[in-house]
């Protein structure tokens, strides 16, 4: 077999040498390759040429059925590229939506029959508002940010502190004292520089409703009521769909709340905050360091579904996961009729 594959090298060095083009040096090598098999199916067991050549032909029809497999996979790579780059993904320039290195690095969602070129083309033009740059917007920024989401706003008041790096992944010990929202920027521009980040060091609350405009969905990942009924209101009054997470010790949940879709609002199942000793914060109750980070790629996940309309997304559906004992259910979720926030538009939708 040695002989062969130095027979190989030699047609591959003098093709390189001659400047012939790659597919005649890989037509000789195939021809090479036929001629061995040939061989072997003609000649006797015991023929020189067959015992030089490994004596089975076996060895030799698998390595050319695995060269053709990967010859055949490199062909649907570059012709899924090649439609992602040319159906429907054009800018108002008339040019290519997508350049060639943003192509590769998206390749294994263009090959995603759910996702495919349009899916990433949903993802480019899409914008997603994370509300909190924390334990659960760590992982779902960095996830938003490689999926090629095109557009992502972060906003969060705090700064980075030493006691958030336990879990807080996106944030550097470099970056202690830094606002979160721009250590936030940072990392996602160094993961993804197709994607644009902007940041807002700032409280969400109703002043926001004029920014609230640019962005086409919510994730929520903060970790007081406050803030989550405010996002709520003010993403059913956009009619903008809302991802919610929370996390609790081992326990994490999500949901995404869209009235629009005739699923429930977030105030539809907690109609109120509950008492302040029924739901300590993490810093009272402690939390485990991979559970946001579950949780948020979750949201993440469930973004990228709502964006291309892949699967089915949580509307309805609340999904609950124990990872102290590594459980997780799904219970399903109705709108309120007396919900004081979205009762005329998910009952209208239902």
């Amino acid at each position: 077999m040695v002989t062969v594959f130095a027979m190989a090298a030699a047609l591959w060095g003098l093709g390189t040498l001659i400047g012939a083009p790659k597919r005649l040096r890989w037509g000789m090598i195939l021809v090479l390759w036929a001629a061995v098999v040939v061989l072997h199916l003609v000649l006797p067991d015991a023929a020189p040429l067959r015992v030089a050549t490994g004596g089975s032909v076996a060895p030799w029809l698998l390595l050319g059925g695995a060269a053709g497999i990967a010859a055949a996979y490199g062909r649907l790579v570059l012709w899924l590229r090649t439609r992602a780059a040319h159906v429907g993904a054009v800018n108002a320039d008339d040019k290519p939506l997508f350049e060639e290195r943003e192509l590769e690095r998206y390749a294994r969602h263009i090959v995603l029959r759910e996702l495919g070129g349009p899916g990433q083309r949903s993802l480019k033009h899409a914008r997603v508002l994370v509300i909190g740059a924390g334990g659960l917007g760590s992982p779902a920024l960095m996830y938003l940010a490689a999926s090629g989401v095109g557009t992502i706003g972060v906003i969060d008041a705090d700064v980075v502190e030493n006691s958030n790096l336990q879990r807080q992944v996106i944030h550097p010990d470099a970056h202690i004292g830094m606002p979160k929202v721009f250590s936030a920027q940072k990392a996602m521009e160094a993961q993804n520089p197709y994607v644009t980040a902007r940041p807002y060091h700032r409280r969400f609350d109703e002043g926001f409703t004029e920014s609230l405009a640019d962005y086409d969905l919510i994730l929520d990942g903060t970790d007081n009521f406050e803030t989550r009924y405010t996002a709520n209101r003010m993403a059913v009054s956009a009619g903008i769909p809302l991802i919610s997470g929370a996390l609790s010790q081992w326990e994490g949940q999500l949901s995404v709340f869209d009235p629009a879709q005739g699923a429930p609002c977030y105030q539809c199942i907690f109609p109120q905050a509950p008492a302040a000793d029924l739901a300590p914060s993490c810093a009272e109750a402690g939390v485990a360091a991979p559970l946001p980070g579950v949780i948020g790629t979750m949201m993440a996940m469930e973004a990228v579904k709502v964006i291309t309309g892949a699967g089915t997304a949580l509307r309805g559906e609340m999904l609950i996961y124990d990872g102290l004992y590594g459980e997780s259910r799904k219970i399903a979720l109705k709108p309120r009729g007396n919900c004081p926030v979205c009762s005329g538009i998910a009952s209208g939708n239902s």
